[in-house]
């Protein structure tokens, strides 16, 4: 099959030959991938960031946001059959340890991660997952419409999920980058909160976006950026969704907080640094997100089937992969990418 791996960083990804992958466990499951998307977490491990935490063997096939159909089950299998169609959780978990129990599935204790930890992803025309990975859609959806839900979609609803109790209506939310995990937030913050909605972004089309999708108030991160959300909102906001992180936007989202507020860490790749009493005199919080649970994907599904959180993608083939990556480190897509085999 063809598949799109890493073989040295710093270096673009190839689109490989290999064999396909096969049942290992009575839990395994197949599945032909009908959509895989383009992260930027892809661009981090290309530019080796999960190097020497993740410690992966390359080469190996990335992806790690991946819809389709179950092509072939182990024994133990019984919540999808053969035919299925599928959103997959990125990490498959235990269920056994306590982390499971609690229903805390990144935290599981025996969980592995493909497309980031070595295990052969999804930007590929099959990959092995297991069965506590599937979540199983309505027949008629279509995988490569949902794909990038499974990590953008999920980590977006987590974030704004632990947001909502801090978010009544008269509040404002703050969400920094409307890009592909920020145009999701700021649906499942309209579908889910009384809060007004103020993004901030520096590419016009992005901020249109937002404005057709549900924010209340755009700001163009133009510089003046910071100073023009303090006046909007008296000072700073309740909660600050900060989808970028990187390049300065850290220490945006921290002094867009405001008293008693919460800066909420979803994107990465910056360096946040903040004095100590600056956080005690203004009693701020820094939040750190991770990949939502299974639950939390179960429950964005059916918003999104609901029609309340949709993508905007645009879609490339397989053997374009590395345009893909290209045209999203160079800010051009707005919304997700998606691979579709």
């Amino acid at each position: 099959m063809r598949a799109v791996r890493v073989h040295r960083y710093h270096e673009d990804p190839r689109l490989d030959e290999i064999e396909e992958p096969k049942l290992t466990g009575p839990l395994d499951v197949i599945v032909r991938i009908g959509g895989a998307g383009v992260c930027r977490t892809d661009l981090h491990i290309i530019e080796g960031q999960w190097a020497e935490r993740m410690n992966p063997q390359l080469p190996y096939v990335i992806g790690h946001e991946n819809a389709g159909w179950v092509q072939e089950v182990g024994e133990g299998v019984t919540n999808v059959a053969v035919g299925d169609t599928v959103i997959l959780h990125p990490q498959p978990s235990c269920g056994l340890c306590l982390a499971c129990r609690a229903g805390k599935d990144m935290q599981c204790e025996n969980a592995f991660f493909p497309g980031l930890d070595g295990h052969d992803g999804g930007m590929a025309e099959y990959m092995r997952t297991t069965a506590r990975a599937c979540v199983k859609l309505d027949p008629s959806t279509n995988p490569a419409d949902v794909a990038a839900l499974a990590d953008a979609g999920i980590t977006a609803y987590h974030a704004v999920r632990k947001a909502l109790p801090l978010l009544p209506p008269g509040t404002t939310a703050v969400v920094q980058g409307a890009g592909g995990l920020g145009h999701i937030g700021i649906q499942c913050l309209r579908a889910l909160s009384g809060a007004r909605i103020v993004v901030v972004d520096r590419n016009p089309a992005a901020l249109e976006l937002a404005r057709q999708i549900g924010a209340d108030e755009t700001v163009p991160a133009d510089g003046n950026h910071v100073a023009a959300v303090q006046e909007l909102t008296g000072g700073g906001a309740k909660v600050v969704l900060d989808f970028v992180a990187e390049q300065g936007a850290e220490m945006d989202g921290w002094n867009m907080t405001g008293p008693d507020g919460s800066y909420f860490v979803i994107g990465y790749g910056g360096e946040l640094r903040i004095p100590t009493l600056d956080i005690v005199a203004t009693e701020r919080n820094v939040i750190g997100n991770l990949v939502g649970t299974y639950t939390d994907l179960a429950e964005l599904m059916v918003l999104a089937q609901a029609g309340k959180v949709t993508l905007h993608t645009r879609q490339y083939g397989l053997a374009e992969a590395v345009q893909a990556l290209h045209d999203l480190d160079a800010g051009m897509v707005r919304g997700r990418a998606i691979l579709v085999p």
